[in-house]
């Protein structure tokens, strides 16, 4: 997916402050919808999918654990921190914040290798 189509479900997630979305939703509704990322309504609004939902956490999750892997004291939200630990992707640090583990930094490895 592009930076663009992640940003469309961005706009989708936080709903539009009128009757309509903006630029960005108009060129990637098409093929969300056809991903089945999103949906339409029966009055023509569109919503997240549980599927779109899932991309939008695991983006969440990605640029967690790179923040982490970059500053231990990071800000991550706490629903990614709890996800990144039950995967073993962080462990806790004694001094506070959290550390990547070798789980987690293969994990980034192998999603890097995808995107190039």
């Amino acid at each position: 997916m592009t930076t663009d189509e992640y940003d469309a479900l961005g706009h989708i997630l936080g709903g539009a402050k009128h009757d309509r979305f903006n630029a960005c939703v108009g060129r990637n509704a098409k093929r969300l919808a056809g991903l089945k990322m999103i949906q339409y309504s029966k009055d023509g609004k569109l919503a997240l999918t549980d599927k779109g939902q899932q991309v939008l956490f695991l983006r969440r999750c990605i640029a967690g654990l790179r923040a982490l892997l970059a500053d231990p004291a990071a800000v991550v939200d706490a629903d990614v921190l709890v996800f990144l630990g039950k995967k073993s992707h962080i462990v806790p640090l004694e001094a506070g914040g959290h550390g990547v583990t070798d789980k987690g930094r293969e994990s980034l490895a192998d999603i890097d290798a995808q995107n190039n």
